[in-house]
């Protein structure tokens, strides 16, 4: 089983990007032959500082390895150190519908959020399909908001097989149903797009002041919560926490007589202490930035010897060799 995921360059991870995408892909590297990638063909859409890209291509790097992917287990690459994948994406293209594109989701939020359309927003999807597919890929785990773009690529490699033959394998999505949205501190879901994140690696005074921030409403301590369980400081609580002590808070907030900002700080030191041995592992890594491009250049290599011969079994099917 090959699996494939990848993840945009475009700021500091966070929580929400910790559980719904870089854990699954950590406990995945154990089940099958895991290709994961930074994607950063992908952020050209929305970043546009040439130095920022780079630096928080590096920062991703670091941020994975730190949390355990293991180089030994994992195809680890950058996406543009594989430009093969930008060929196939022309290939894909001409047999790629207009209405298709038209109707995913991700492209009409965008718009409908004032973002200005250009043919790489538009075609966002064909890339990622691309992506996929140049792999052999199997499986792809995904958020529920995201299994759209796995239907579409696998639209358009069924296409390409009917025009073709045979040429691509059909990948499956795998949607994690346990994975809940990440709440952000103003109870919509965690992203950078709503400056709402807590960051995995954030710096210890700014993360706190982070937390603390939550928002609350304004009932006293002494009131009983009956609904504590949709309370944003204990639903992330339940994530960096033992599950025991998710819900002796949980209980205590609705029995009344826990303060919020007891609570909230509760929260900051089971953050601090979850991710205490990935910072320390980032520190290492950091003054070692040596081995990190290496580790990216050693998935590259690996990642385009099973490229090129996708995109040969392509041109081959295509009539262009």
């Amino acid at each position: 089983m090959r699996i494939l995921s990848g993840i945009q360059p475009s700021g500091s991870l966070h929580l929400g990007n910790y559980f719904g995408m870089m854990r699954p892909a950590i406990e995945l590297q154990e089940q099958g032959e895991a290709y994961y990638f930074i994607a950063d063909y992908h952020s050209m859409t929305s970043l546009f500082d040439p130095e920022q890209r780079r630096k928080n291509s590096l920062d991703v790097a670091l941020d994975f390895l730190a949390c355990g992917l293991d180089p030994q287990r994992t195809v680890f690459f950058r996406q543009s150190d594989v430009p093969e994948v930008t060929e196939l994406t022309w290939l894909l293209g001409t047999v790629t519908p207009m209405g298709l594109l038209e109707r995913c989701h991700s492209y009409k939020d965008k718009l409908a959020k004032g973002i200005s359309p250009n043919f790489g927003l538009f075609a966002y999807p064909v890339l990622m399909a691309a992506d996929i597919l140049i792999y052999d890929s199997n499986v792809v785990p995904v958020g529920r908001d995201q299994k759209q773009h796995v239907e579409v690529t696998r639209d358009i490699a069924i296409k390409f097989n009917e025009q073709y033959g045979q040429t691509f394998v059909i990948p499956e999505p795998q949607i994690r149903e346990e994975v809940a949205v990440v709440p952000g501190t103003d109870g919509q879901k965690m992203s950078k797009s709503y400056g709402n994140t807590i960051d995995i690696f954030g710096e210890q005074k700014a993360t706190r002041k982070r937390i603390m921030s939550i928002v609350m409403d304004s009932r006293t301590p002494q009131e009983p919560k009956p609904d504590a369980d949709r309370n944003l400081a204990v639903q992330l609580l339940k994530l960096v926490a033992p599950a025991e002590t998710g819900r002796e808070y949980e209980e205590r907030l609705r029995a009344g007589g826990l303060g919020y900002g007891d609570l909230k700080k509760a929260l900051f030191e089971h953050y601090w202490n979850f991710f205490a041995s990935a910072r320390a592992k980032r520190v290492e890594l950091a003054a070692n930035l040596g081995y990190v491009n290496q580790v990216l250049a050693d998935g590259a290599a690996k990642a385009r010897v099973k490229a090129r011969e996708v995109v040969e079994r392509a041109k081959l099917a295509a009539g262009l060799r």
